[in-house]
């Protein structure tokens, strides 16, 4: 099964609802870092988001073939052409996968849990967990940015077992809806089952915990959402899958996408967030975006470059 096939599944939960960035020519707006234990250095990122501290945890990688059938982009060339530009190969796309640790006053929340070894990851966030203090028994709250597999695969383990059993699982009610019809096609209902006690479905836009609030980002699926983390002045918005590439998404927004159940509102919504992350003092977290996946958007010419945090 080639990788567009596996993120395709990934739409009906996988089978598994458990199963060269742009140079920096401004000042870098990064906030004080903690120093992270020195062993996991090369898979956490510890920052703060006003007073919260917060963990990019990595999961691993998808690497897609840049060919028909496996990228999303149809044009395939171009989308090489734009990669090349940018200082990387044209061939083949990786997109990290990097959930976000928070700790919100009493409470430690893990937005999306990666893909817990499937679709040809390397099946790290429990270990990155533990490298931030964090043991999976510990997270009181798992929010859910969209029912695909590389964001709901470390729900549950092989066995079946939910991986985080303390935690409250919350997820838009649209994107819920969406991943029980999904999870049932993919006879997944012995998981659907064990995981639905701990479900507490949202309404849009809907205050989450006391520091998060979600995001409608219309486009890839039916009640995707990005989560807005605010710390006094300081904000910073976790995108999901509105945007997949650093360069690609970023560089070119108005490419259709094929992952997304609603291309024209996905084109919408990567030019709206792109404005947004320009804006002064914005802070975006893109979850495919190399690692730690912190940084923000600068207008470059006619169009957007992405601009990590160093």
């Amino acid at each position: 099964m080639n990788a567009h096939v596996r993120l395709a599944a990934a739409s009906l939960i996988l089978t598994l609802f458990g199963a060269a960035c742009s140079p920096d020519p401004e000042p870098a707006r990064e906030a004080p870092v903690p120093a992270a234990p020195a062993a996991a250095a090369a898979d956490i990122h510890a920052f703060r988001i006003g007073a919260l501290e917060a963990v990019a945890l990595k999961d691993g990688e998808i690497v897609l073939a840049n060919k028909a059938g496996d990228s999303p982009w149809a044009d395939t060339a171009a989308a090489g052409a734009v990669l090349t530009a940018a200082g990387l190969p044209a061939d083949p796309i990786t997109l990290p996968v990097q959930p976000l640790l928070v700790r919100d006053g009493e409470r430690v929340v893990l937005i999306d849990t990666g893909a817990g070894g499937r679709m040809g990851t390397q099946n790290k966030l429990v270990a990155s967990l533990r490298a931030a203090g964090v043991d999976p028994t510990m997270v009181t709250d798992v929010l859910i940015s969209h029912a695909h597999g590389d964001h709901v695969g470390g729900l549950a383990g092989s066995d079946g077992s939910l991986t985080f059993p303390g935690a409250v699982i919350h997820i838009s009610a649209p994107e819920w809806e969406y991943m029980k019809a999904g999870a049932a096609r993919a006879g997944e209902t012995a998981l659907l089952t064990a995981a639905t006690p701990r479900v507490r479905p949202f309404a849009p836009g809907a205050q989450v915990t006391p520091s998060i609030k979600a995001v409608a980002l219309d486009g890839h699926t039916p009640g995707h959402t990005g989560y807005e983390i605010t710390s006094g002045t300081d904000r910073l918005l976790y995108i999901g899958d509105a945007l997949h590439s650093a360069i690609i998404s970023v560089q070119r927004p108005e490419w259709i996408n094929a992952w997304d159940t609603d291309a024209a509102a996905g084109v919408a919504t990567r030019q709206a967030l792109l404005e947004r992350g320009a804006a002064p003092g914005a802070r975006i977290y893109g979850v495919h975006f190399p690692f730690p996946g912190l940084g923000w958007f600068q207008r470059r010419d006619d169009g957007f470059v992405w601009v990590p945090e160093r």
